[in-house]
């Protein structure tokens, strides 16, 4: 479907992208998400807008007023007139706020901890190899 047969005057055209897949594609009157400086709300009429998002649950309203939600792992938010695109590398619909809640915090925050493991562990093979390169150039120099 294309987006002017999705959207009306007063809707929008919203996309969850995912690395692989379109994980939605839907016509909304409203979108509730959360950035790095707090929530927001976004309506067909709102100006261009982007956003970094943070691991969350957005919410977003169809025509009819239905409330649904999606679970996401970071990811940015463009809204250029009447469409608006969200990419994330990890998201998941529904419609139990608690458990796409439950899920974030196992799956995407458990993700976040293994991230900062490896970044720690990459960090101190790059010293020790520092290290013995200036060590080599002590040993040159001598």
């Amino acid at each position: 479907m294309s987006p002017d047969q999705l959207s009306t005057p007063d809707s929008m055209h919203l996309r969850l992208l995912l690395p692989t897949e379109v994980l939605l594609e839907q016509s909304v009157s409203k979108i509730i998400a959360e950035a790095e400086n707090g929530e927001f709300c976004l309506l067909p009429r709102h100006i261009d807008f982007v956003a970094a998002l943070v691991p969350g649950v957005l919410s977003f309203y169809t025509s009819e007023g239905e409330e649904h939600f999606a679970a996401v792992d970071r990811g940015i938010l463009v809204k250029c007139g009447r469409d608006v695109f969200i990419s994330t590398p990890q998201g998941v619909t529904g419609t139990d706020i608690a458990e796409l809640q439950e899920l974030i915090e196992e799956r995407f925050l458990e993700l976040d901890e293994h991230e900062r493991r490896a970044r720690g562990a990459l960090a101190r093979l790059e010293a020790g190899a520092l290290r013995r390169f200036l060590d080599l150039r002590e040993q040159f120099h001598d």
